[in-house]
């Protein structure tokens, strides 16, 4: 039996990724940091049912000692690091926090592999906001990066030292550059959820507008379901490499939101406000993914389209709604 072991295993990612990992046969760890409200914490791993099939261990990749004790314990087969501050709006507020975090984290926890078990496969979650003022119209593995937040920054930092210790010490370690990417697990704070979320309480009367930002910008959304499934293939080949996880297909945050309420038969411009509040204070207009490479060498593709996706949400919240339960 295999064990792998996740960072951020408690968010979207992680718990999409322990599930597919339990029906592989993986024995599964993950790695939470304690708070207080380390109640609530599992609750994406409750909502799709897998939070007493996993093992879960206290640490934090801000405490590279952590890191490796837990290392030692698990001797893990493979390692998903998807740990991080990943709210780019709170990335401008917590930019000191937003560097240790999703920058140094990965290379602490790189350097735990590195020292414990230097056989471990590794994955580091990248993301398509490195690219930020985009150098090209659709973007690649070759595209230059130009991050424009400090979250974006931190995780290039964490890109290039994956690449770094892949090069410089041998380890199979790969980076997914994971365009957007969605769910009903999302996190209440990112847009995609705050529509949906904002769709079903308007639905529901309990609500009757949603405050939003800049409604042109355009991503290339996927489900995190599907993107899961690309992590492990790229642990699953004899040699690491990077790879961009996209659908290849872009809508604007006002595409997303007639959509969602279209799907529940209602008119999206008689309900959204927009909010300068909201807006970046430097703006990622436009993302929009080439995945060939991942096609052609890992045999992956997206199976969900933006369609049943964002009715997939708004359904989950709807229920969610109904039964008062919070995620």
């Amino acid at each position: 039996m295999k064990r792998a072991l996740i960072t951020g295993i408690t968010g979207q990612d992680g718990a999409y990724l322990s599930q597919f990992l339990l029906s592989k046969g993986y024995e599964v760890h993950g790695i939470v940091r304690r708070s207080a409200s380390a109640d609530v914490i599992n609750s994406r791993l409750v909502w799709i049912g897998v939070a007493d099939k996993v093992h879960i261990h206290d640490g934090n990749l801000t405490d590279l000692a952590s890191l490796i004790r837990i290392a030692q314990e698990v001797k893990p087969d493979e390692i998903y690091n998807l740990g991080a501050q990943s709210f780019v709006k709170s990335s401008w507020q917590q930019p000191y926090l937003t560097g240790l975090v999703t920058g140094l984290g990965a290379t602490n926890m790189l350097e735990a592999a590195r020292i414990v078990c230097p056989e471990a496969r590794f994955y580091q979650a990248s993301s398509s906001e490195m690219y930020g003022l985009i150098q090209e119209r659709i973007q690649s593995e070759t595209t230059p990066f130009y991050p424009r937040s400090p979250y974006a920054a931190a995780k290039l930092y964490a890109h290039w030292m994956t690449v770094n210790y892949r090069e410089s010490f041998g380890m199979h370690a790969s980076s997914g550059i994971l365009f957007n990417h969605e769910s009903p697990l999302r996190g209440i704070e990112f847009v995609t959820r705050k529509i949906t979320d904002g769709v079903a309480r308007i639905k529901l009367g309990m609500q009757k507008s949603i405050s939003l930002g800049n409604l042109s910008a355009m991503r290339d959304w996927g489900h995190a379901r599907d993107y899961v499934r690309a992590m492990w293939l790229m642990l699953q080949q004899d040699t690491a490499d990077d790879y961009v996880i996209a659908t290849g297909r872009t809508a604007s945050v006002k595409e997303f939101c007639d959509l969602a309420f279209n799907h529940v038969g209602l008119v999206a411009q008689d309900h959204i406000v927009v909010d300068p509040r909201f807006m970046r204070p430097a703006e990622v207009d436009i993302l929009h993914g080439n995945a060939d490479k991942a096609k052609n060498k890992l045999g992956w593709s997206c199976e969900t389209q933006l369609e049943q996706l964002v009715a997939e949400m708004v359904d989950a919240d709807i229920t969610r709604l109904k039964k008062r339960e919070h995620l």
